[in-house]
């Protein structure tokens, strides 16, 4: 028999993947396109129908039955509901897979991005030895998951695990989700490159490559970009990096502290960018993990990298999820 394949999509706050998914967690004809995330609902909606329309031939001639999806931010998986998403404006209590089921007349799931993320992880990456993960994802924003024994941990009404929301200045700069410091706010894409296109306005780093490779815009500066620079040597960039790696050790003993996890994963599109730095992190948990066997909590890449999430997205289907039944 065929493989049983499943239409996955993760929504981010940039971008929107779309892949299929069959039941070994492999990802064949992977697509994406640009999410508008600052436009209105129906702007918002479009960029996902362009993204999947993209991949919808195979997916009819491999005759996929059911699509998931995933998203950042608050998501009531039952109905199907994103209730709001930090860096997805355009929606709030959007029945986003409502929607998706009708206009391809396929059974839809959604789910939060982390979690779906993680939920591949641990059934069929980096995490599928431990029983208990601790999983960051590290894009646009930052969002996490608890893995215990193959399930995700969905907290009292299912809003656990905004691990990105977690302060570790109150007197940091305002985040969108209305809180002060929060890791999301130094340790992110959005921070790593908000913070380059400042000190790239002081006239002293008017010189780095990372003014450079943008065209000389500070307004196309991306984290991307800043990485470019830093493996190229570029001072200014390295320095970027290095804060967002101190500032995420700050949170990850935190982490280690509270929860004591078997291994911590790091994926998303800035992860693997960050995990450059693990040695750094490292040292540096030393100061902010008072935890004395926080030096054996493994630290890994995540085997999707930056597709966890669309590998997870089709797990709804895929693998039995844990539902919490009031």
């Amino acid at each position: 028999m065929a493989p049983k394949l499943v239409l996955g999509v993760d929504i981010g706050g940039t971008k929107v993947a779309v892949g299929l998914v069959n039941s070994g967690g492999r990802i064949h004809h992977a697509g994406r396109a640009a999410m508008i995330a600052r436009g209105s609902a129906e702007q918002g909606f479009r960029a996902v129908l362009q993204a999947m329309d993209g991949v919808m031939p195979q997916a009819r001639a491999a005759r996929v039955r059911a699509i998931g999806v995933c998203a950042p931010g608050w998501v009531e998986s039952d109905r199907g509901i994103l209730l709001s998403a930090t860096n997805l404006p355009c929606w709030e209590n959007f029945p986003l897979a409502r929607k998706l089921e009708k206009h391809y007349s396929l059974p839809t799931r959604l789910t939060n991005d982390a979690s779906a993320a993680a939920l591949a992880e641990a059934k069929w990456g980096a995490g599928a030895k431990y029983e208990s993960i601790f999983y960051v994802s590290l894009g646009t924003g930052i969002g996490t998951a608890i893995v215990r024994e193959g399930e995700i941990y969905h907290g009292r009404a299912g809003g656990s695990c905004e691990g990105g929301h977690m302060s570790i200045n109150f007197s940091g700069p305002l985040c969108g989700c209305g809180k002060r410091g929060c890791v999301e706010m130094y340790a992110s894409g959005s921070a790593i490159s908000r913070r380059a296109r400042s000190l790239l306005r002081q006239s002293r780093n008017h010189r780095s490559q990372i003014l450079k490779m943008a065209g000389e815009n500070i307004s196309n500066v991306t984290a991307e970009t800043v990485e470019k620079a830093a493996r190229g040597g570029d001072p200014l960039a390295t320095e970027i990096l290095q804060a967002a790696a101190d500032h995420l050790a700050i949170w990850l003993g935190n982490v280690i502290d509270l929860l004591e996890p078997e291994v911590i994963i790091v994926g998303g599109g800035i992860g693997r960018v960050m995990m450059a730095f693990r040695a750094r992190i490292r040292r540096t948990l030393k100061s902010w993990a008072i935890n004395p066997g926080a030096h054996r909590v493994p630290i890994l890449n995540a085997r999707y990298g930056s597709q966890s999430a669309l590998a997870g997205a089709a797990a709804q289907w895929l693998v039995p999820m844990h539902r919490r039944n009031d």
